[in-house]
Parts: C-alpha cells; sequence; structure tokens
C-alpha cells in the first residue's frame, strides 16, 4: 500500500490536477446536510493550490445510470465547497459526450479557482470504465489524483481508467486512509482482534473467511452471532438466525482453530419480545433462553469478555453494531464495547481502526469517533478491504 505516488511526488505550479473525489453527500431541500466528506478534501485542495495547481473535481452524485438528471446534479454541492475551502468555486456543465467547453471554461478561469463538473455517471461510460471517456477526462488536465478511497472498490472510468491516462497519485485522504488500513491488517501490531457485527452471515462470509488467516481474536456479535450460536446447538428462540448457514459456521468455527484464531462469541444476550425501543427486556445465559424471546444486544458477561480480548490486543479493526444499537437501550453493548477501544487508544495502549456506515453511526451515538486512530466513511470500500479483495482504484496509482 505504499508504492503509489503522494503530493509531494509532483510539481503542480502552472497544472491542472484532476482530483477524484466522493462528493455523494447527503443534501436535503437543495442543501448539504452533512459536510465531512467535503471537509476531508481540504489538505489536498489548499496543497495543490499552494503550489500554484489548479483543482479540477470529479466525482459522481446519486444514481443517475448513465442518464442526465438534473435532480442528481452536482451544482448543488458548490456551496459548501466554498464554504469549506475559502476559495472561489466554478461549477462546469458538461454531459461528458464533448468537453471542449468544459475546457474553455477553465482556460478562462483565475488562479486559484476549484472546478466541479458536472456529476461523472451522466454518462454511461463512468460506470463501464470506459476508455474513450477517459480519454476525455483526462484531455482536461496534466496530473490525475485520487482522493476519494470510498469510490476505489468501483473500476469506473474516472477511478481506474482515467488513473493510466496520465501521471496518477493519491490525495492527502486517500494516503491517510490507506495508511490506515496498513495498520489494520497490512503491517499491524499483534496481536489483532477484528469485531465484526451486523445482521447476517450471509453478507459477510469473504470478510470472516479473510480476517481468520490474519487476526488473532475474532469477536463475532449481532444478529450474526446468533446464527453461530445456533450452529453449535444454543436455543436463541425467536431471534434472527440464518439457519440454513449453520454448516457454514461450523466451518468457519473449525478453520479458526486451524488459523490459531480465537472466535469470540456472546455468553448471555439481552433478550425482548418485541422489536421496539424501550420494549421490555431481561438478560439471559445461553443454557436458559426465552423460547418466545429474541436477543437484540449482548449481556453484560459478554461485554467483560470482549473487553478480556481487547486488553490482550495492540489493535483493533471493527465493521459492525454487536446489537440493534439503533433501537434503545440494545445499543449498550456496542456502546460500552466502543467507549472501552477509545479509552485503550487514548491511553496509547491500541491502534483502533474503524469502517462501515451502521459502525460509524454506533460509534458517533457513542461519541467516540475522534478518539479511533481512524474511523474510515468508505462502506463498501472498506468492507472489500477487510476482505482481502484488490481494490481497482488503488491498484492503479501502483501501475
Amino acid at each position: 500500500m505504499t508504492d503509489f505516488k503522494k503530493l509531494e511526488d509532483f510539481d503542480f505550479n502552472g497544472k491542472k490536477v484532476l482530483v477524484r473525489v466522493d462528493l455523494n453527500v447527503p443534501v436535503a431541500n437543495g442543501e448539504v446536510t452533512d459536510s465531512t466528506r467535503i471537509e476531508r478534501l481540504a489538505p489536498t485542495m489548499s496543497y495543490i493550490i499552494e503550489q500554484g495547481g489548479t483543482p479540477i473535481l470529479l466525482s459522481h452524485f446519486g444514481r443517475p445510470k448513465g442518464q442526465v438528471n438534473k435532480g442528481m446534479s452536482l451544482s448543488v454541492v458548490v456551496p459548501a465547497i466554498q464554504k469549506a475551502f475559502g476559495q472561489p468555486v466554478e461549477f462546469v456543465d458538461t454531459d461528458w459526450t464533448d468537453v471542449s467547453a468544459a475546457k474553455e471554461q477553465i482556460a478562462k478561469g483565475a488562479a486559484g479557482t476549484i472546478y466541479v463538473m458536472e456529476n461523472t455517471r451522466f454518462h454511461p461510460g463512468e460506470e463501464e470504465n470506459d476508455l474513450e471517456l477517459a480519454k476525455r477526462m483526462a484531455s482536461l488536465g496534466d496530473i490525475y489524483l485520487n482522493d476519494a478511497f470510498s469510490s476505489a472498490h468501483r473500476a469506473h472510468a474516472s477511478t481506474e481508467a482515467l488513473a493510466r491516462k496520465l501521471p496518477s497519485g493519491a490525495g492527502r485522504a486517500m494516503e491517510a486512509e490507506l495508511s490506515a488500513l496498513q495498520a489494520g491488517l497490512g503491517n499491524p501490531k499483534k496481536p489483532v482482534v477484528a469485531i465484526v457485527g451486523g445482521a447476517k452471515v450471509s453478507t459477510k462470509l469473504d470478510l470472516l473467511e479473510n480476517l481468520l488467516t490474519k487476526v488473532e481474536g475474532l469477536v463475532i456479535g449481532g444478529g450474526m452471532a446468533n446464527t453461530f450460536l445456533h450452529a453449535e446447538g444454543v436455543d436463541i428462540g425467536k431471534s434472527l438466525c440464518e439457519k440454513d448457514l449453520a454448516e457454514t459456521a461450523r466451518r468457519i468455527y473449525d478453520k479458526s482453530s486451524d488459523e490459531n484464531c480465537a472466535i469470540i462469541l456472546p455468553v448471555d444476550g439481552v433478550v425482548a419480545w418485541h422489536f421496539e425501543a424501550n420494549a421490555p427486556h431481561r438478560t439471559y445465559g445461553l443454557e436458559a433462553m426465552d423460547k418466545e424471546g429474541m436477543i437484540l444486544d449482548a449481556g453484560e458477561k459478554s461485554i467483560e469478555r470482549i473487553k478480556g480480548a481487547i486488553d490482550e490486543a495492540k489493535t483493533v479493526i471493527w465493521n459492525g453494531p454487536l446489537g440493534a444499537f439503533e433501537l434503545d437501550p440494545f445499543g449498550h453493548a456496542t456502546i460500552e464495547v466502543a467507549r472501552y477501544v477509545a479509552e485503550r487508544t487514548k491511553q496509547g495502549k491500541l491502534v483502533s481502526v474503524a469502517g462501515g456506515g451502521d459502525t460509524v453511526a454506533a460509534l458517533a451515538k457513542a461519541g467516540v469517533v475522534q478518539d479511533f486512530t481512524y474511523v474510515s466513511t468508505a462502506g463498501g470500500a472498506f468492507l472489500e478491504w477487510m476482505e482481502g479483495k484488490p481494490l481497482p482504484g488503488v491498484e492503479a496509482l501502483k501501475a
């Protein structure tokens, strides 16, 4: 993950710099409601401008499916970019079939201006990784930077083909993400404990298979844990469970022994009889689960067991909550463990890397996002990295 060029490896003076960014931000009533992804681009933008370069931003927005859809125009993010960077910002309208007008607009612009190109997905060639589209994109600039790890798992024209058309490298946000991931699984301080939660084993089979070979401890929580408990013969009542994957769970468990990876499952559970916030609930041990109830969170003994594993770890990577964290009070285990990981990190005893939409939301609820070593907002790209899959947008920077 280190064989790519960084900002310092380029001479930006007088150069037009195509920067693949992630401007796929939440919008309501014509305004950006969360500018976190935009703000993370500031170090890259500032460096390019300070060095005399002109940033030209490329991004998708929504799912227009290769058609021009003004309801998904990136013009909506221009005010938020202006506010975040304090630089003049110009929107460049194009359907990507002809970029000659875009070239003229950029050529006439004042120094220090940031250009925001129209939604790359307005052209079908974007998601097809079309070489002709990539050539048109490349004709707008001299250098290409990818600063959108969240899109790096897609082999699209603006993430993969374009990177091979120009001198290419990583922006600051991409560099930070790759460095954090290297510390998480690439070359981590051992022992490594992975915390994997969420509803279904079926969506994370590749993840579990890969982690078994990389970590010393694997904490499984949420609905996923129910499938493993069922496979071990535990009566989990009406809890969410993929009973048809019992054999798969047993195979993973057996493989964990071969790989010297300890699988850590709940030893008790918080049971409710209705899936709703503040539903009546009580904690049961595994040997005495109520057959009419459903496990919605890990119990206190399970929390202590997880904390014990964290005490032994030097690195923790996390994807997925340990219970139905969106329903109070069934986020207790997730919040307790998150705060414990955060505290160990602040004490310098732990490198902690987390990612995934639900995970970020859960850490935010616990108030510890800033206390982890790194929290990725990349979603699918973070998950594919944890699964050990090559990411086209990263691989292209190595070419």
